[in-house]
């Protein structure tokens, strides 16, 4: 049917020819290959536990309106003064509006100005934040200052179809988001510049 250009079909009903549907698709890009923010996380890397590890991840729940996870050290370092399993960081994972809101903020602190060595080939970037009070917390002398990195992760839609569990699938390399589609992502959305 759709090599004819005017209604044949038993039903009466309008059919649309071939090249009146490569029009329509060219004219609206592909829903699929949109790229968003799948999570942001942040992380505030303390090196030590006790009262700044506390102010640290009270800072971190004022930020998200969500709990923080503890991260614990992998091994003894005597120069550090840290211990195997002893907690040392913390870090939360946003996503949604949410992580879009706390993302602009931060790239408002960086100016919007990134380099190209901040972008991972898998498609993803990161920096770094040197004092949280810039992000639009208030200042809190109990608390203090704390730096924190911000690392976003990128997708396109379809990805659960590697992540379930039924009838898993791979995604192809044409479907990855690469590290120059991050970088002109980046510079389309939020006006960006890259050193």
């Amino acid at each position: 049917y759709n090599q004819l250009s005017k209604c044949c079909c038993r039903s009466r009903i309008f059919c649309v020819s071939s090249t009146s549907l490569s029009a329509m698709a060219a004219d609206k890009p592909n829903p699929m290959r949109e790229i968003k923010v799948q999570a942001l996380t942040l992380n505030c890397s303390v090196g030590e536990a006790g009262d700044r590890l506390t102010h640290a991840s009270r800072m971190l729940k004022d930020l998200t309106k969500q709990e923080p996870v503890f991260t614990a050290c992998r091994y003894t370092v005597r120069g550090f003064g840290i211990r195997r399993n002893e907690k040392i960081a913390c870090h939360v994972t946003v996503s949604g509006d949410k992580a879009l809101d706390i993302l602009e903020r931060g790239l408002k602190v960086k100016e919007y100005e990134l380099k190209a060595a901040n972008f991972s080939d898998s498609g993803n970037f990161g920096f770094g934040i040197d004092e949280h009070i810039d992000l639009g917390i208030p200042y809190n002398p109990q608390t203090g200052i704390f730096g924190l990195d911000m690392y976003v992760t990128l997708t396109r839609p379809g990805r659960r179809v590697s992540k379930r569990k039924a009838k898993r699938g791979r995604i192809g390399t044409q479907h990855k988001v690469k590290k120059s589609e991050a970088q002109e992502w980046f510079k389309s959305t939020f006006s960006g510049i890259l050193t």
